[in-house]
């Protein structure tokens, strides 16, 4: 015989099914899910557009062809086989370059080039750690630029050029599946104005960045910090390295950038948004390195994963 108690179990279980059956899914509810999932899409799709466009621009970052060192002295320039520094691509002599003892660095033209955008025959050139910026030299019709940049005491001509290998055959970017869920809140903590922090790049050069705060947030209940560096645009540059570098993302890490902190000191980070440094995609770039305290034990599925390059060209016999 079928107990009482037995009974009742069944006949609760019977209502708990229809009840289950006239609260099914809320339409406005899921209708409103699928409105901001659109809206996240599309967001992330018009970023990676612009992201692609900025690293594919003629002079963008895969446009590099060379970053050859400035000692003391007078240095040949070109593409010829008669120069001290040989070009990848260019005139076969594009000019001299003279570092002084107190730095400076004049440069004297062998063929038609612009400085900074206006015609000229050369002279005295700005580095990029000069707050204008780096003086611009323009060569074949505008498509190659070189420029001296300063690391870690020393100077270097960074050399760019419309028509790279690396530009034309660019393979385009891959990214993890990320998600909503992936746009986490931060809390903000300063630290004292003028702190810096000990930043290496992929050279082995040391230098101290200025580093306002630190980035703390949790993901599944875990808390994990991240120190936020000030690269004076207006925003909050990372440099960050996780689980998944060297395994699916590019092997020394990846940048993100952030709002600064509201009136609360609360940031949104998107690691939908973490992208792969210059060096992903060239040899001639000078990418700052993840901080120790930035290299998270955590898996950000999230963002660019590492960067594709063509296959070696072969040459025709």
């Amino acid at each position: 015989m079928v107990s009482t108690r037995t009974l009742m179990l069944c006949a609760l279980q019977v209502l708990l099914v229809a009840c289950q059956a006239q609260t099914g899914p809320d339409p406005a509810a899921l209708a409103a899910k699928a409105r901001a999932r659109a809206a996240f899409e599309a967001s992330e799709q018009s970023w990676r557009r612009a992201r692609v466009a900025e690293l594919t621009r003629p002079d963008g970052w895969i446009s590099l062809i060379g970053l050859h060192w400035l000692e003391l002295g007078t240095h040949r320039v070109g593409s010829g086989a008669d120069n001290g520094i040989r070009l990848a691509m260019g005139p076969a002599h594009l000019g001299i370059f003279q570092v002084k003892k107190d730095g400076t660095v004049f440069f004297t033209a062998d063929t038609d080039v612009t400085l900074d955008g206006v015609t000229s025959r050369g002279g005295q050139l700005r580095s990029d750690a000069d707050p204008a910026g780096a003086s611009v030299i323009g060569f074949d019709d505008g498509k190659g630029q070189a420029m001296v940049i300063a690391r870690g005491g020393r100077l270097a001509l960074r050399v760019k050029h419309a028509d790279a290998d690396s530009r034309l055959r660019f393979t385009g970017l891959d990214y993890w599946p990320g998600g909503p869920d992936w746009i986490l809140p931060a809390r903000f903590i300063p630290h004292p104005p003028g702190t810096t922090l000990p930043v290496m790049n992929v050279l082995g050069m040391t230098e101290p960045m200025p580093n306002p705060g630190v980035l703390e947030f949790r993901r599944n209940g875990t808390r994990y910090r991240l120190e936020a560096l000030d690269q004076g645009d207006g925003q909050l540059f990372i440099v960050f390295a996780d689980a998944t570098s060297g395994h699916g993302s590019y092997g020394a890490g990846r940048f993100l950038q952030a709002p600064w902190p509201d009136a609360q000191g609360q940031v949104l980070l998107d690691f939908n948004r973490a992208y792969n440094p210059p060096c992903a995609f060239t040899l001639f770039a000078t990418c700052p390195l993840p901080p120790p305290q930035n290299r998270l034990r955590l898996r950000v599925e999230a963002g660019e994963k590492a960067y594709r390059k063509p296959a070696p060209l072969v040459p025709s016999a």
